[in-house]
């Protein structure tokens, strides 16, 4: 059994509140700080953050969720993903003070957190690598593609669809419009690019990301859902980044792939299965 210590700590002029997973069977030197991706809970959603925090604890790394500023128990403003720096920062002081002798933090963040961490880790040594799960890439241009890409077309095939065309279960017109709207808008986006090359294929978000992994030389873990558009439009905005590629090309991400989970791994299986990959991972990093 892991021990659980609440804590209350400082971020500008707010109070923040967060939970301090520690084995039972003496201090960790590297610890993981999880932050939360949202605008959410530090429980998570289907309790994963909790539970991950507890499998960690329990396996010996030392873990701490917290609410950022404007969420959850914590005060202050919500100010998005954007700019939450401030808090991770001190979210990691508070976790090393709260556990004495820990020298290296990971960070852990699903969604938009992913994005926020690759924003904040060049500037701080102590950060010794991050897991990033299902990174936010969010563009009106890149979720058109990525909604033609692997959803429109998938269903098209889907026998389920027509299945349920045939039995009178399909509100036909109202996907129709659905899909003929984000045909329209991927292309006039493309029509806009090709008249522009300074913006073709670029996904500002995704490239402050790469600009983020870039001035980090620490290991990354990637994990991915199968089922998940928001996956699907990462790895678009990826392979459309020759900034990615040369990042990629140097070895420092290691993935791994869910095939069939969803974007928060709602299931069982799913959220162990990431507990497990993130601790046989935290476990085997250098030092």
């Amino acid at each position: 059994m892991s021990i659980e210590t609440p804590l209350s700590f400082r971020c500008g002029d707010a109070d923040l509140i967060g939970m301090v997973h520690t084995p039972d069977d003496g201090p960790p030197r590297r610890g993981v700080l999880i932050v939360v991706g949202g605008p959410q809970y530090r429980i998570g959603s289907h309790r994963q953050f909790l539970l991950l925090a507890r499998a960690l604890a329990d396996s010996g790394i030392a873990a701490m969720r917290f609410d950022y500023r404007g969420l959850g128990d914590s005060g202050g403003e919500f100010a998005g993903f954007e700019n939450i720096g401030d808090d991770i920062r001190a979210a990691a002081d508070a976790f090393q003070q709260a556990v004495p002798g820990l020298e290296e933090i990971v960070l852990w963040g699903l969604c938009d957190a992913a994005a926020a961490i690759l924003f904040y880790v060049p500037g701080d040594s102590r950060i010794a690598a991050s897991v990033l799960l299902n990174p936010w890439v969010r563009s009106e241009t890149g979720y058109a593609k990525t909604q033609l890409r692997h959803y429109y077309l998938r269903r098209l095939t889907s026998r389920e669809m027509w299945s349920k065309i045939f039995r009178g279960r399909f509100q036909l017109f109202e996907s129709l419009a659905s899909f003929f709207g984000t045909v329209r808008t991927a292309t006039a986006d493309d029509a806009r690019d090709a008249g522009d090359n300074s913006t073709a294929g670029g996904n500002p978000l995704a490239d402050r990301m790469a600009e983020g992994l870039a001035g980090y030389s620490r290991p990354v873990l990637l994990i991915m859902s199968g089922n998940d558009l928001t996956a699907r439009e990462f790895d678009d905005a990826v392979k459309a980044s020759p900034e990615w590629q040369t990042l990629l090309a140097a070895g420092r991400m290691t993935r791994h792939d869910l095939p069939a989970a969803d974007h928060t791994f709602s299931r069982r299986m799913w959220r162990d299965e990431v507990a497990e990959i993130t601790i046989d991972w935290v476990r085997g990093l250098p030092g």
